[in-house]
């Protein structure tokens, strides 16, 4: 397959030049600097998820630069300095309209790094990555330049606790007494809720992301759980990164050889069994795309095949936040991700025969870590697991014609009868105006509505906010009341969200799709037996083209845009409107609104059929 090539230094003076003063000021040999090179890279931002990021990087570089040289065992390597990527924070702009940067970050952190990669010519690389977006366009980019690399997640933080109760806090817990009428408490839990450094604790996207990077064979399955303060972090990782990586370069391993269909279908199901976000179905689309397969949904794992493996195969094994107890360092305390993976794998659930970044299998890898059993409390065996079925499932129906909307099922508290939910729409033209209703008028909501918040898709917003903001005063709310109120949106949530919560709804109401044309009072109906989502009103024919008639006339009266899309003010926003592509296809900005994939492959079938052994009655191969 074709593939990047790495760029060496020549023997022009001029281009030779400032190659031999890096080399000096860095610290090695300037008679290297026409071998091919090597160095770290890491992502950072304004929050504390990235405040461990540069420790981590500056000691892989000092192991690297340690290893470099023309002696025996040593790299004969020319080392680059250290690269960052910039992100917005999601914790500190959820529920504001910078919110619309946060996923348009993960293109920026893609761009930036294709920039680094590419006219540095990187042959190897090892990449620390924080958040949740960064992670996902640092992998894409390493995908896309398709040279040897390795990525380490910088890790989770720990929980903060209540010190009056001991509750264990966490940034949800923050979010979820927004609506609380004591300021002093408010303040109370916020100054509490997040000490130390790290990513997101819970199973929410980061952890979510970071378990799909492992299991997908980029990241060293024991590197995923420990604390971003974890002392294994700065004295023993960084050595084992190098030697991967000298490994890899040996061998010359690629992340493409690696990141195959079964891998990432692999990472897929795991992703399920841990009640993971649902972000993964955004990002699984775009890592499939940069690893050469442009539709995931039609060439890795349909929507029919993903809801089967979600509701009749794959079980929730971690109790895990934000629907359960535990966190990822409690995961980490009792044996880490690779339990989780062992456990799927002994009942069939993984393809163990696929490659991983430390030049094993999967299933070599696992045993060599020596993973142990599932504890039972933090980590569930298969057989007798957390939650029967999978956390994740998308819905097609009149709604989301493309099969694009998802439900985190595993977050679901209440409202599904025989698994149904009817509800009455409430339309919101936009998240500001949900959060100032719930801000001003939170008794208005009632049992059994169904909100809707449409113009805020990856075009419509634009850059596809997430929304834990509304849907944690909204579950607060519902807890209190004991009632259940549902939402819906073309937007997107944070792995934190709980409650009866659909989104990537599409085609995003911007572009016109069914979610745009729902009125106040329509019947909303989710029916996760057939795995739909319907507006009744809209099965109506007649009723469907006078509100599309409505719709298309004001778009005509304000120059092609809806009058509630979103302003977008900056050139980045303004390429997100005019760019970004289908959730179903990874929201990313493309020319044209058409996919782009490098070098595309075929998405060769192993023959590989995910089953559980303890469930024979429901394998079935698509």
């Amino acid at each position: 397959m074709p593939s990047s090539k790495t760029v060496l230094i020549d023997r022009h003076p001029g281009r030779s030049s400032q190659t031999i003063g890096l080399a000096i000021e860095l610290g090695t040999d300037p008679d290297l600097i026409h071998e091919p090179s090597v160095g770290v890279v890491g992502t950072k931002g304004d929050s504390q998820c990235y405040l461990g990021v540069m420790a981590k990087v500056d000691a892989i570089h000092a192991r690297l630069k340690d290893r470099i040289g023309k002696g025996p065992g040593q790299l004969r390597l020319r080392l680059v300095q250290p690269e960052y990527t910039i992100a917005t924070s999601d914790g500190i702009r959820n529920g504001t309209r910078e919110m619309r940067y946060s996923l348009i970050g993960r293109e920026v952190t893609h761009d930036a790094l294709c920039e680094h990669l590419e006219a540095t010519g990187l042959a190897g690389t090892i990449a620390v990555v924080a958040c949740d977006k960064p992670p996902v366009g640092t992998l894409a980019a390493l995908l896309e330049h398709n040279q040897p690399a390795i990525i380490m997640s910088d890790g989770p933080i720990h929980p903060g606790h209540d010190p009056n109760t001991g509750e264990a806090l966490d940034i949800v817990s923050a979010y979820q007494v927004a609506g609380h009428p004591d300021a002093a408490y408010r303040h109370h839990i916020s100054c509490h809720a997040c000490p130390g450094i790290g990513s997101c604790g819970g199973m929410f996207t980061y952890n979510t992301m970071q378990t799909f990077i492992g299991v997908v064979g980029m990241q060293p399955l024991h590197m995923v759980a420990p604390a971003s303060d974890d002392p294994r972090r700065l004295s023993e990782f960084p050595g084992e990164l190098v030697d991967h990586l000298a490994r890899l370069i040996e061998t010359d391993l690629k992340p493409r050889d690696i990141v195959v269909r079964d891998s990432l279908r692999n990472a897929v199901i795991v992703a399920m069994a841990i009640g993971g976000s649902t972000n993964v179905t955004l990002h699984a689309p775009e890592i499939a795309r940069a690893a050469g397969y442009a539709d995931f949904w039609k060439e890795v794992m349909t929507p029919e095949e993903f809801n089967h493996l979600s509701q009749h195969v794959v079980p929730v094994l971690t109790d895990a936040r934000p629907y359960g107890k535990y966190s990822m360092v409690d995961i980490d305390a009792v044996g880490g991700v690779q339990v989780i993976v062992r456990e799927l794998l002994e009942a069939g659930l993984l393809n163990g025969e696929v490659l991983t970044c430390t030049g094993e299998t999967l299933a070599a890898q696992v045993a060599r870590l020596g993973a142990g059993r599932a504890d039972g409390r933090v980590i569930h065996p298969v057989a007798k697991p957390y939650k029967p079925t999978g956390g994740l499932r998308v819905l097609g129906g009149n709604l989301s014609p493309d099969f694009s909307a998802i439900l985190k099922l595993a977050g679901v508290e209440g409202g599904l009868e025989n698994n149904v939910f009817r509800g009455r729409a409430r339309v919101f033209e936009g998240e500001q105006a949900l959060l100032q209703a719930l801000d001003h008028a939170p008794g208005d909501f009632q049992n059994h509505d169904m909100i809707i918040v449409r113009y805020e898709g990856p075009s419509g917003a634009p850059g596809m906010p997430e929304m834990l903001d509304p849907t944690s005063r909204i579950t607060t709310l519902c807890r209190e009341r004991g009632i259940v109120v549902a939402l819906m949106t073309d937007a997107r949530f944070s792995g934190g969200s709980v409650g009866l919560v659909i989104g990537h709804v599409g085609p995003e109401a911007a572009l016109g799709g069914p979610i745009a044309f729902i009125e106040d009072g329509d019947e909303i109906v989710v029916d996760l037996n057939t795995s739909e989502l319907n507006c009744t009103a809209l099965q109506d024919p007649a009723t469907l083209a006078r509100r599309k008639a409505a719709w298309e006339q004001a778009v005509a009266g304000n120059g092609g845009i809806h009058p509630n899309c979103g302003i977008a003010d900056t050139r980045l926003l303004h390429r997100a409107r005019h760019m970004a592509v289908p959730a179903t296809r990874g929201g990313g900005l493309h020319p044209n609104r058409e996919v782009w994939v490098r070098d595309p492959r075929p998405a060769e079938r192993s023959g590989f059929v995910p089953k559980n052994a303890h469930r024979p009655e429901v394998a079935k191969a698509f």
